[in-house]
């Protein structure tokens, strides 16, 4: 009989973790934040601007801790190992549903290790051209390119990385054929699409404004369903003759799968609200970012359909990892 009465406590005791009561304790030490990626780049620079803004309303540090590496692959392992208790977390970016087509044996995978939390934010590209480019708009240029299949070609910072994946996503849905040329990093295929050495890129929007302005480049259209803020006279591809196109980059946390909902739940209540804030709204804006704000459960399945929306593209243009 006592050990009947034990075996009952607890597991009172672990129902009890879960529940909404429970996580009004949490966090009681600091969290860590994991970015598999480079310091100083986009996903760092929100993590940090999250970590910020988390401590105060949750009551301690959140720590940024950079492990780039092996495609993002390192640091995202790192998180998929630790403890489910709500104090590891990792920042993704579309770049993760990608690689879980492109990158086939990986230590993890993303629907079976994790739990989503909360998106953060995604930020439109910018299609540009060489102003020797003859087409001024999507509609000329898929015109063009039909017209001269493999004539035209579009740079990007490398097999994919999210300006590739705008580039195949355009190609499949606009039934164009242009030449991929992948370069090792951005830099260099802006300085060729600037020299004339190639056509087009996929590039972020905020990257390439000025270049825009100056008429160094021009802009054929934006990858968002709505149009950019930074460039809102530039259409979208979607109103351009691609309907349903969208492109973006987006980031969000992921906790190792096994957190309890309880402690997911509360993370994703003070994401929302820093998301919803008007001035944070005001600055991501000027980046050219917009706030991303749903329930922990509609990010799981977010995170689902971009998985299998970029799988269709990449099996379709037979994509390997480089």
């Amino acid at each position: 009989m006592l050990r009947r009465h034990l075996v009952l406590a607890l597991a009172g005791l672990a129902a009890a973790a879960s529940t909404p009561a429970a996580a009004q304790t949490y966090p009681v030490r600091p969290v860590r934040i994991i970015v598999p990626f480079a310091t100083g780049g986009p996903a760092d620079n929100y993590a940090r601007f999250l970590a910020q803004r988390l401590a105060e309303p949750l009551g301690q540090p959140f720590v940024v801790e950079n492990r780039p590496g092996a495609g993002a692959v390192i640091g995202t392992d790192a998180v998929a190992k630790a403890p489910a208790d709500g104090y590891t977390l990792l920042l993704m970016s579309n770049a993760h549903t990608v690689n879980e087509t492109l990158v086939a044996n990986k230590p993890y995978q993303l629907t079976r290790d994790f739990v989503g939390v909360a998106p953060i934010n995604y930020s439109d590209l910018v299609l540009v051209a060489h102003p020797s480019l003859k087409a001024g708009g999507i509609r000329e240029l898929v015109a063009d390119a039909k017209a001269r299949p493999g004539k035209l070609n579009y740079a990007s910072s490398g097999t994919g990385t999210p300006y590739h994946m705008a580039g195949e996503l355009f190609k499949s849905m606009s039934g164009t054929f242009l030449v991929h040329i992948p370069y090792k990093g951005s830099s260099g295929a802006r300085t060729d699409l600037l020299g004339g050495q190639v056509d087009m890129m996929f590039d972020a929007v905020t990257t390439m404004v000025e270049q825009v302005k100056a008429g160094k480049v021009k802009a054929l259209a934006t990858t968002g369903k709505q149009r950019s803020e930074v460039l809102p006279d530039v259409p979208t591809v979607h109103e351009s003759g691609v309907p349903e196109y969208e492109a973006t980059i987006w980031l969000g946390l992921l906790a190792p799968k096994g957190t309890p909902r309880a402690v997911v739940e509360r993370l994703n209540e003070a994401v929302g609200r820093i998301a919803r804030d008007p001035q944070v709204r005001q600055q991501w804006g000027r980046q050219g970012a917009t706030p991303l704000v749903m329930d922990a459960a509609a990010f799981d399945r977010y995170i689902q359909d971009d998985i299998a929306k970029w799988a269709r593209v990449i099996r379709a243009a037979n994509i390997k990892a480089d």
